[in-house]
């Protein structure tokens, strides 16, 4: 299955839970706790799915970062004078 299909099926599952939920709330009522902690979490699960449909119908060249391109020349020393060596402490003291 592609992506689409996949969240078309997660949304389908997702609307029966909304409509049996709706039915739960005619049997027990909407003032109980846990049925709004079950409301609840449905919506952000809705809310969650939207936004992966979003994120699966954006172009995949605008989710890769650009590359940096690091030359295999060596460094000027000169950018280090003014630095210790990390994890062997200064040049003129000794380690611990």
């Amino acid at each position: 299955m592609s992506v689409h299909d996949e969240l078309s099926s997660v949304q389908r599952c997702l609307d029966d839970l909304h409509r049996s939920l709706g039915r739960l709330e005619q049997h027990l009522g909407r003032s109980g706790l846990e049925m709004r902690r079950v409301r609840t979490d449905t919506d952000h699960l809705r809310e969650s799915v939207a936004l992966l449909r979003e994120t699966a119908t954006a172009p995949a060249a605008s989710n890769r970062p650009d590359l940096v391109t690091i030359s295999d020349t060596p460094y000027d020393i000169s950018l280090w004078t003014d630095s210790d060596d990390e994890g062997l402490g200064a040049r003129d003291r000794h380690a611990p």
